[in-house]
């Protein structure tokens, strides 16, 4: 996958994709005209540029997504922690609470999935 980053145009248009797949083509020109304002030349180019990244496909006429959201969302976060943080989940979770406080019910829930993730080994 080339590209993990949307712009917020690209998100809105992703999003779209993401709540009506698996979404006609035609469909998908008309939510976004009504929508986002756009021509179905704006609708295709848009289209095309998401699936040459690997998040959508347009097979016969269908659009449907490659990944999740969630998906999506996993893998930009990964890709942001090993840029930004040498891959350091520990340096992430460090830099991020010097400047926002967790609360008791935030520590509560990474302790979960800590535990549960633990208990997978």
């Amino acid at each position: 996958m080339e590209e993990l980053r949307l712009g917020t145009v690209e998100a809105q248009f992703a999003d779209i994709i993401w709540t009506s797949e698996p979404v006609g083509s035609g469909e998908l020109v008309r939510i976004c005209e009504k929508k986002l304002g756009w021509k179905k030349s704006t609708t295709y180019t848009m289209l095309k540029r998401l699936c040459e990244r690997g998040i959508f496909q347009n097979e016969k006429g269908v659009v449907t997504s490659l990944m999740t959201k969630a998906e999506f969302e996993a893998a930009q976060s990964e890709k942001f922690v090993e840029e930004t943080f040498e891959g350091s989940l520990p340096a992430f979770l460090a830099a991020f609470t010097s400047r926002k406080k967790l609360s008791k019910k935030e520590i509560d829930e990474i302790r979960q999935m800590i535990d549960a993730f633990g208990e997978e080994e």
